[in-house]
């Protein structure tokens, strides 16, 4: 009874409150009746549904998260409009025909889209350029943004060591221009040297790097004298104003001549370094007895490369390795912003991060070592010196743009002076003189087949291209694992390239001439093939 007093006096609260319709509920029975609650048997059937009738009626308090969830959604709702409403106010007064906005800015403006309308042949035939480009601009700056987030979490937990500038320690030659270039030579000495070779290294490295990890004994052993400069701008030689290939390889000259190398000499490019060696094949080629080279680098924009080389090169590099090659080519000084926040930054970093590399299975686990890690150190410290990011710029520039020559001018190939009838009528009676050109001295390419740097694609491009050329392909090998740290195979390189070891030269025995170096080699390509 409790329960029916109780609910008499809810049903009498909201009597006094609604006007009172007359309609009944009772089971599934309606009744319409005047408006009174004193019948009891009615109040008893409906005081057996009261309690779930009651339940029903009630609802749940609404949580804090819901309320914040609907307090976002009309903020964003506002936030629309609002936006919407300022575009149209943009529209309707600064973006008119007669708007002083406008007429200022409709000359330049249409003039700059007119020069950047040649980027629309990059979008698919069925995009909007208006609709396209914004969305790659927003595309764009969030990619940045995440290059930037990673970047900071590439120590994984592991203590950052920072980068320490040494003192000056170079010996430096002084150019014709007045440029300083800083080199260095170790092997044996100048009048005792059998072979004189040259390296030049590539981007991020300087004069320190060589050959990672030879031993003296073993050039010594060969009678070879091994030298290695900083390129302009780098370590400690004088940057160039105007550098290109064909000065990169009067540098080397210079050098050559300045180190006392009469006879010609020997260069030995790796991977990226490799541009320079192709340079002097190509500018120096009569000072040049014959090349080695590791993973050698070429142009990836090559025109006369097929479309499944450039195909296959393209894919083994890493989404932002290929960004760079892009800027490198197109819009260089945005470079200046990943150099500062890599190699330039003050931190040292793994090589394959700082260069955006993919690595195979055995450079993985060698930049992880001790002895890779310290060398790796020491030589970034040394190119890095002058703090410019203009010479590695510049270095990679030269990397994609055009070289002033294509690989297939370094081909031999027989010229002959002369054209036309007359040079046919002497040719009949032998008076036509003709002579070799492209380079004539002896090539040899060693490629790891693991290599995702400087894909294997590149060196079958090249065999394709130079026949005469020795490729040397090495099974599960990648980019480092053959040229650094392995005495094995510095000593088969050697071997290779200038037979079996004769040791230095006496005083009093003259250097070998070119010809004995080439025909040294020669013979040496006979017993191989």
């Amino acid at each position: 009874m409790a329960d029916v007093a109780v609910a008499k006096s809810w049903r009498d609260e909201l009597a006094s409150l609604v006007e009172d319709s007359g309609i009944r509920f009772a089971g599934d029975a309606v009744e319409i009746s005047a408006p009174t609650y004193s019948t009891p048997a009615f109040e008893e059937k409906r005081s057996v549904y009261e309690s779930p009738a009651i339940e029903e009626v009630v609802a749940e308090p609404e949580s804090f998260k819901d309320q914040i969830e609907g307090f976002a959604k009309a903020w964003g709702e506002m936030l629309l409009e609002l936006m919407r409403g300022c575009r149209d106010v943009v529209q309707q007064s600064l973006l008119t025909e007669e708007s002083y906005i406008v007429q200022k800015t409709k000359g330049p403006l249409a003039e700059a889209s007119r020069r950047l309308s040649v980027l629309n042949e990059f979008l698919p035939e069925d995009r909007d350029p208006v609709h396209a480009w914004p969305v790659i601009f927003f595309v764009f700056i969030l990619a940045l943004s995440a290059l930037s987030v990673n970047s900071k979490q590439e120590t994984s937990g592991k203590p950052v060591k920072e980068v320490h500038i040494h003192p000056p320690s170079a010996t430096r030659i002084l150019l014709p221009d007045g440029r300083h270039m800083a080199y260095q030579e170790i092997g044996v000495p100048s009048n005792k040297a059998r072979y004189s070779v040259i390296a030049p290294r590539g981007f991020l490295s300087s004069r320190l790097g060589g050959i990672p990890g030879v031993k003296v004994s073993l050039l010594e052993e060969f009678g070879i004298r091994l030298v290695t400069y900083d390129l302009p701008g780098f370590g400690e030689s004088d940057p160039h104003p105007e550098r290109n290939l064909n000065s990169s390889a009067l540098d080397m000259q210079y050098l050559a001549d300045a180190l006392g190398v009469n006879s010609k000499f020997w260069v030995l490019g790796y991977s990226s370094g490799a541009i320079h060696a192709w340079a002097a094949m190509k500018f120096i080629s009569d000072r040049v007895a014959g090349v080695a080279m590791f993973s050698p680098f070429i142009n990836p924009y090559e025109s006369s490369m097929t479309k499944e080389e450039t195909r296959e090169t393209w894919n083994k590099w890493t989404r932002k390795r290929k960004l760079t090659y892009y800027l490198a080519r197109r819009s260089p000084k945005f470079l200046d912003y990943f150099y500062h926040r890599t190699f330039l930054s003050g931190k040292h970093g793994q090589i394959d991060k700082y260069m955006s590399l993919s690595l195979g299975q055995k450079d993985k686990a060698l930049i992880r070592e001790p002895a890779f890690e310290e060398f790796w150190h020491r030589d970034v410290e040394e190119s890095i010196r002058q703090g410019s990011t203009k010479p590695f710029i510049e270095e990679a520039s030269l990397q994609v743009s055009n070289w002033g020559f294509n690989l297939v001018d370094l081909q031999v190939q027989e010229k002959c002076s002369g054209k036309g009838i007359l040079s046919w009528l002497k040719f009949g009676y032998g008076q036509v003189r003709c002579e070799l050109t492209g380079f004539l001295g002896p090539v040899h390419i060693w490629q790891g087949l693991d290599d995702q740097v400087v894909p294997h694609q590149m060196t079958d491009y090249i065999a394709r291209i130079l026949p005469r050329v020795v490729v040397h392909k090495l099974p599960d090998e990648g980019h480092f694992s053959y040229f650094f740290f392995c005495d094995e195979c510095h000593r088969q390189m050697f071997l290779t390239i200038f037979g079996s070891p004769q040791g230095p030269l006496e005083e009093s025995i003259e250097a070998p001439t070119e010809e004995d170096g080439e025909q040294e080699a020669a013979n040496l390509n006979l017993a191989a093939e």
